[in-house]
């Protein structure tokens, strides 16, 4: 199953146009949106919470569902557009309620994290206006999926300078499908 995370909050982004080209290419997905589906930060209560129910070892609580989603994924893709220098705070969002030890990563023997993700690839989409950079974007994600969460390859998939004054983004974003084979 391909899971396809959109973190994509405008109708008609360019970043999604772009993600659908590579679902066309992936087959099958479930789309989750967290902006739309009303997905919440960790406040004290919730974390408080979580917290307790994890210290139980009581997953089946409907709070680990997007957890459990996440890591039985065989393959992850991320759509987030590159905003102020990182992407929408509906995707940290997303990350703070996907974290679950026991579920996407456990501890071990050394006490460094272990993933528990069953994916083997996780696709990031983005688009930026200007020239990009994923240091804390999809360097940050990156470094989640193949040192936290156990996914061996991360995969970067961008279209840039879309804004840039003489630039056409449509040119841009057809060589930029060109570029990862997504037509």
């Amino acid at each position: 199953m391909t899971l396809f995370v959109n973190c994509c909050p405008r109708n008609g982004s360019r970043t999604k146009m772009l993600a659908d080209k590579l679902l066309m290419k992936l087959g099958e997905y479930t789309e989750i949106c967290p902006g739309k589906d009303g997905l919440l930060p960790l406040h004290r209560e919730r974390l408080e919470r979580r917290n307790e129910l994890i210290g139980r070892g009581e997953y089946s609580d409907p709070v680990f569902d997007y957890a459990k989603q996440f890591a039985a994924a065989d393959t992850i893709v991320i759509a987030a557009p590159f905003w102020d220098l990182s992407f929408p705070s509906e995707l940290k969002i997303y990350i703070e309620n996907i974290y679950v030890t026991g579920i996407v990563s456990r501890y071990g023997s050394d006490g460094r994290p272990e993933g528990l993700c069953r994916a083997d690839t996780l696709y990031y989409v983005t688009t930026a206006g200007g020239p990009y950079d994923g240091r804390y974007s999809f360097d940050y994600i990156k470094d989640m999926a193949e040192n936290y969460f156990g996914i061996g390859r991360a995969v970067l998939i961008k279209a840039e300078m879309l804004d840039i004054e003489g630039n056409d983004p449509e040119i841009i974003l057809a060589e930029c499908a060109e570029q990862y084979h997504l037509d």
